[in-house]
């Protein structure tokens, strides 16, 4: 955080910009601050962590201080304590703010254990954003959790990396035979030793076989971690060209923390030419590649940590090509081209302020630099943060699959013995976010049981003979359980027939299949990565997207699966359909998605609804006897049944009687 400060103060200078700091004080200043002036304000230590300094500065001191320099803009860096009062003292002065989400402070507070502050921190978190004139998020996850909280004003403005300090040529020979002097492979961490970094977690990896876990960085829990990990080299606190010097002989960077808004570190090693193994949560979400660059692994998922560490550290060829692929994936993003986006966006708020004199600014639209939130893949290049996010320009919508994408489970506000689903739910979106005087066609060509090769040779060309411009993929799940089955060869058979329909111009969504998390599915578990791996890459290659959710692991809970524990229930179904609309880009489905599930959530639970739980003999009566029964015969669930949507119908939007109609005024319609 403050490297970053201290990089948007050098950029200012550069660019002839007056800049005022205003910051708690906490000792000399040891760093240059590129020509702005410092006003350090009385402070004292967060009992639990000294190293924070927090200060109660009032509200009329700090506006005075802004007036004084003849502010034109207030930059609230990770604004919480000091940054509360900055933005009042904003107001009070009559100059516009900009919050830069830097840190998820509610869920630090867990990490350290403060019981019942995470409720009443991230009100006051979305209170704060709500009043600054404009919101600057470092990544979509921190977007998402913006929105969720009320916070409108709201664009995306990343991190920049130095690709100087931090390159490949700074690996030292001498430094690693200082850490790792018989030779062992060096897997590192960089960061502080806090709660909130989950540092413990690397624990499972501190023993694999020729491996040396070192450690950077300083912090509250650097004793217990040292108790904990006593084979671990434990390098301290390192900055400037000693920390570019030790990331750059890393042979693979690991960081487990859940509560990152961005994850710097992870720039940096990727700078370096160092994969990295991440948790698939928050900022590393943005940063990592899974299967090209590094790993993204499940949050709390320690079983997975250790082998994905262990899948890089054991090949040292496909560790030398995630390492070139790291350097190329951090191309371009310089602090200079940073820095001139923020000034922007300075400008932006300027002219809002200006043009809304005396009352608050409307909804700045936010904007992603990419529809896909794939975990792997080239992100297309940014857009301008003024831009708003497309409309779908989708008519033609069908649906490929299996029982998943035919719905079943997801019997919600349907009549006895039929189906919705997450297809179904998605084209309702695609219908309602679409001007009234076109209509949206869906077909739905899923039916239960298929396998790859049903939908490459029957689905997919009759998506293509219907003239689709929008075709989603999800399939694979009953081959990958299969008794003998080879992933690799099952991507090259979906992998030719996506590349046919993208021939046609069709847009394609893929979704990579998944299974409850069970103690069962441990057994095809590494079915699912290898195959999931080869889909990612698919979508990279063909221009396709990508609902990845093995990076959205909320999709796949325990609370979204239905009583026959292998499909989706209508949580599920709800969950992963607006999943893919944010990956289309439907405007306000994160929205949408909340208004329905505070519809839902003060429904009663019928009591017949697939979305209960039942005991394991009743489940095994009702529902494993009969698919052990149909397999001994050779038969399946979807023996003679035929798609249920075969042909493109129009998506029935009911009207709305009020002028004007928006998306949210539709939805309510039809809640």
């Amino acid at each position: 955080m403050t490297h970053s400060l201290l990089q948007v103060l050098r950029h200012l200078e550069r660019r002839g910009h007056d800049a005022l700091v205003v910051a708690p004080r906490s000792g000399p200043i040891d760093r240059t601050l590129y020509g702005a002036e410092p006003v350090l304000l009385p402070s004292v230590p967060l009992p639990s962590y000294p190293d924070v300094r927090v200060t109660l500065a009032s509200t009329h001191k700090l506006a005075t201080i802004l007036r004084g320099h003849e502010a034109d803009v207030v930059h609230l860096a990770s604004p919480f304590v000091l940054g509360w009062r900055g933005v009042l003292a904003a107001e009070a002065a009559d100059i516009p703010s900009v919050a830069v989400y830097q840190t998820d402070i509610p869920s630090y507070a867990e990490r350290y254990g403060i019981p019942g502050a995470a409720p009443v921190l991230t009100r006051h978190l979305g209170k704060l954003h709500r009043r600054a004139d404009l919101t600057l998020a470092p990544s979509t996850s921190a977007l998402d959790r913006l929105e969720s909280l009320g916070v409108d004003r709201l664009a995306l403005w990343r991190r920049g990396v130095d690709t100087e300090r931090f390159a490949p040529g700074r690996r030292s020979r001498r430094w690693r035979r200082e850490v790792a002097p018989d030779g062992e492979i060096v897997v590192g961490y960089v960061g502080r030793l806090a709660p909130e970094k989950q540092v413990e977690d690397l624990r499972v990896i501190a023993d694999l076989p020729g491996v040396r876990l070192v450690i950077v960085g300083d912090g509250p829990d650097r004793p217990a971690l040292e108790r904990l990990l006593p084979t671990a080299h434990f390098a301290g606190f390192l900055g400037g060209d000693e920390l570019a010097r030790a990331m750059a002989s890393f042979d693979v960077f690991v960081h487990p923390g859940e509560s990152e808004t961005f994850c710097q570190t992870i720039q940096e090693a990727m700078a370096s030419g160092v994969p990295v193994v991440a948790t698939g949560a928050g900022g590393p979400l943005d940063l990592v590649h899974s299967s090209r660059d590094g790993w993204l692994y499940r949050p709390g998922d320690l079983a997975e940590l250790r082998s994905r560490v262990l899948d890089l550290t054991g090949d040292d060829a496909k560790r030398r090509a995630f390492s070139v692929r790291a350097r190329e994936a951090v191309a371009g993003r310089g602090w200079d081209r940073l820095g001139d986006e923020l000034i922007e966006h300075y400008e932006g708020a300027v002219a809002l302020r200006r043009a809304t004199r005396g009352e608050r600014v409307g909804r700045v639209r936010r904007t992603r630099d990419a529809v896909s939130r794939s975990a792997v893949g080239e992100r297309a290049a940014d857009v301008p943060t003024s831009a708003p996010i497309a409309s779908p320009r989708w008519r033609r919508y069908v649906a490929v699959g299996d029982s998943l994408t035919e719905g079943l489970c997801d019997a919600s506000r349907v009549p006895a013995g039929e189906y919705r689903g997450w297809a179904d739910r998605l084209a309702m979106l695609l219908a309602l976010t679409t001007p009234a005087a076109e209509q949206v066609g869906y077909a739905n060509l899923a039916v239960r049981s298929r396998r790859v090769d049903d939908a490459v040779t029957v689905q997919m060309p009759h998506a293509v003979g219907l003239g689709a411009d929008l075709v989603t993929v999800l399939i694979g799940a009953n081959d990958l359980v299969g008794r003998r089955v080879e992933p690799d060869a099952l991507a090259d058979r979906l992998d030719a027939a996506v590349r046919k329909l993208r021939a046609t111009g069709c847009d394609v969504l893929l979704v990579t299949p998944f299974m409850p998390r069970r103690p069962a599915t441990r057994l095809f578990a590494a079915r699912f990565a290898r195959f999931n791996a080869r889909l990612r890459a698919l979508a990279a290659e063909t221009g396709s997207m990508l609902v990845d959710v093995d990076t959205m692991p909320e999709l796949v809970g325990h609370d979204r699966w239905a009583e026959d524990r292998v499909h989706l229930n209508s949580a599920g179904h709800r969950g992963l359909a607006y999943a893919a609309a944010r990956v289309l880009g439907v405007p306000d489905a994160q929205e949408l998605g909340a208004l329905e599930r505070a519809v839902h959530a003060v429904e009663p639970v019928d009591e017949v609804s697939d979305d209960r739980t039942v005991g394991d003999l009743e489940w095994l009566r009702r529902h494993a006897a009969p698919w052990i029964v149909r397999r001994l015969q050779g038969r399946t669930a979807g023996d003679g049944r035929v798609a249920k949507r075969p042909d493109l119908l129009p998506i029935a939007v009911a009207a709305d009687p009020s002028p004007g109609p928006t998306p949210m005024r539709r939805a309510r319609r039809l809640g």
